[in-house]
C-alpha cells in the first residue's frame, strides 16, 4: 500500500486542480491562520514513511498551473538531492522541521545558472524552517584557497512575492542568488565569503544573521538602471564571522543596498564598500547605513562617497513601501 502513496497523492493533486484551475493563491488575509491549516499537505521523509522520500518528488507531484496553496512538509534530515520548484508551479509552501535538522545539500559548482541546491523560479513561494547549504568549497571550514574557489550556489531565487522564515543558506561565494522579484527574508541565517549575498531581487531582510567566514564582499547588487526598482535592504539584525568583508560592491551602475539598525562586528572593513569598476560613477551607486551598531559600525573612514538619506528618502526603504505595497506578505500562509 506505501508504495501506492506517490501515485494516489499525485491523481489527488489532479483532480485538485480541475476543480480550482480558475482560483488565485488563497491570499485573502482574513482568513489569517486558517490558510495554513487547511490547504493541503504532501509529506517527504527520508524513512519511507510519507508521501515520497525525495523533496523534489513531491515538487513534481503537484499539477502544472497549479494556482492554489499546497504545502510539502519536510521531515527532519539531511535531503542530499537538488530541488526545482518550475515557475508554472506557484503557491507552494515548503516547510522543514526546523533548519538545522532539515536540510537541503548539493555540491553543484559546474554553471552558476544550473547548479544551485535550490531553485524557485514560480511566484508565491514560501520556505519554513529549513537549510539550504552548497556543500562545494567546504563552508564553515576556514578560508579556501583562492585558486579552488568557484561560485556554488544554495539558493537562486527568480520568482515573485517569494518569502523565507526561520531558514539557513550556506556556502561560500554566491551563497544566495537573489535573483529577480520582491522577496521577504525573515530571522534567517545567512553564511559566505564571497558576493554571498547578490542578484537584482527587490527585497528586504529583517532580523536576519549574516556570517562572514573569509575576505570578501557581504553583497553585490546589481541594479543596473536608475528606473529598476531593485535593491537589498537590512534591517536589524547582525553582521559577524571571521575575515575582513565589504558591506557590499558594486554589480552594476546602480548597485543599492541598505543596512539599517544592524549590529556589525570587527569583520566589516573599514572602507565599507567597494565601488569595483564604477570609479567616477559612485553618485549613481545607493550604499547606506543608517543608525547601525557595533564595533564594525564606526564611519570614520568610510568610503566618501557613502550616501546619507534624508528622512522622505529612508521611508522609500521601509519593508511596506519596499516591498510589501500590495500587502502580499500577510496574505501568504
Amino acid at each position: 500500500m506505501q508504495g501506492l502513496r506517490p501515485l494516489y497523492y499525485f491523481l489527488t493533486l489532479q483532480l485538485l486542480c480541475v476543480i480550482i484551475c480558475n482560483a488565485s493563491c488563497v491570499t485573502n488575509s482574513k482568513y489569517g491562520s486558517k490558510i495554513a491549516n487547511t490547504i493541503p499537505t504532501i509529506t517527504v521523509s527520508l524513512s519511507g514513511r510519507a508521501n515520497f522520500t525525495k523533496i523534489q518528488q513531491a515538487v513534481d507531484s503537484i499539477p502544472s498551473g497549479n494556482n492554489r496553496w499546497i504545502r510539502i512538509s519536510v521531515n527532519p534530515g539531511t535531503y542530499r538531492e537538488q530541488v526545482h520548484i518550475p515557475y508554472d508551479k506557484q503557491c507552494v509552501v515548503l516547510e522543514g522541521a526546523g533548519s538545522k535538522v532539515t536540510k537541503i545539500v548539493f555540491d553543484g559548482h559546474a554553471a552558476t545558472d544550473s547548479s544551485s541546491t535550490f531553485i524557485s523560479s514560480a511566484d508565491n513561494v514560501v520556505a519554513k524552517n529549513i537549510g539550504f547549504m552548497n556543500s562545494y568549497n567546504n563552508p564553515g571550514s576556514g578560508p579556501v584557497p583562492v585558486g579552488v574557489v568557484k561560485q556554488a550556489v544554495a539558493a537562486s531565487v527568480y520568482g515573485d512575492k517569494s518569502a523565507f522564515y526561520n531558514c539557513e543558506f550556506i556556502g561560500y561565494q554566491d551563497t544566495l542568488w537573489d535573483v529577480s522579484g520582491r522577496h521577504f527574508y525573515k530571522s534567517c541565517y545567512i553564511e559566505g565569503a564571497i558576493d554571498f549575498i547578490w542578484g537584482n531581487g527587490r527585497s528586504f531582510y529583517e532580523d536576519c544573521n549574516i556570517k562572514v567566514i573569509g575576505d570578501g564582499f557581504i553583497t553585490a547588487q546589481e541594479r543596473a538602471s536608475p528606473n529598476e526598482q531593485s535593491g537589498f535592504v537590512f534591517e536589524k539584525g547582525s553582521v559577524f564571522g571571521n575575515g575582513h568583508a565589504f558591506l557590499g560592491r558594486a554589480l552594476s551602475g546602480y548597485s543599492t543596498v541598505i543596512f539599517k539598525y544592524t549590529d556589525f562586528s570587527s569583520v566589516v572593513d573599514p572602507l565599507g564598500w567597494d565601488a569595483r569598476g564604477r570609479a567616477g560613477h559612485e553618485g549613481d551607486l545607493t550604499f547606506v547605513e543608517i543608525k547601525c551598531t557595533g564595533v564594525g559600525a564606526n564611519k570614520s573612514k568610510r568610503v566618501p562617497w557613502e550616501k546619507t538619506l534624508d528622512q522622505q528618502s529612508e521611508l522609500k526603504f521601509t519593508r511596506h513601501v519596499f516591498v510589501d505595497e500590495d500587502n502580499w506578505i500577510n496574505q501568504q500562509p
